[in-house]
């Protein structure tokens, strides 16, 4: 099995954004939206968290000891309220080995992908197969034999939005309209 290293993308929310978002609620002097935007919550839920009606269940956990953020950041943050927490320095550059694993589909789902992948060739006309494959984690084959119009099932296929059947995520799908547009 292949090991795939992912560099860490730093505008992503931290590791355990509920148990940091919970540790700055109790320990420092920052707003509830400074903790929201780089927890990557809503803002109803940090206040909710601070009312005590999630946090009974939440540990917290320090960002400081994991290294997402430094005491002075905090600090600087804490003196300017309209300041916004930006990821430690000591974290960025760090990879992460993933390891590159299949995911099971259960069978009711690979006989949607056909639908999906119709319904993607239909609104991205100019996306290549290869792209397609990728998103929606079949093969180039099945894409190509969608498209010319081979496959054994064809005439059965209705275009189903890949997205509401689970197969990928909305922004998945801004990425292959991005493709698309260029």
């Amino acid at each position: 099995m292949a090991v795939k290293k992912k560099v860490i993308d730093f505008n992503a929310k931290p590791v355990m954004p509920k148990a940091t978002a919970m540790w700055l609620i109790l320990n420092t002097k920052l707003t509830f939206t400074q903790i929201a935007t780089f927890c990557k919550l809503h803002l109803l839920e940090v206040q909710a968290m601070a009312d005590d009606e999630l946090g009974h269940k939440i540990t917290p956990i320090s960002p400081i000891s994991v290294g997402q953020l430094t005491a002075e950041e905090i600090k600087r943050c804490e003196d300017d309220a309209k300041s916004t927490l930006r990821m430690s320095e000591i974290m960025k550059g760090v990879l992460f080995a993933k390891n590159k694993t299949r995911k099971y589909t259960p069978v009711a789902l690979r006989r949607e992908k056909a639908n999906a992948i119709l319904w993607v060739i239909n609104r991205f006309t100019t996306v290549n197969s290869k792209e397609i494959a990728k998103i929606l984690g079949t093969t180039e084959k099945l894409v190509d034999s969608i498209r010319a119009k081979t496959h054994w099932n064809y005439e059965e296929l209705e275009p189903k939005d890949p997205v509401l059947l689970g197969i990928c995520s909305q922004s998945d799908l801004d990425s292959l309209k991005m493709k698309d547009d260029v």
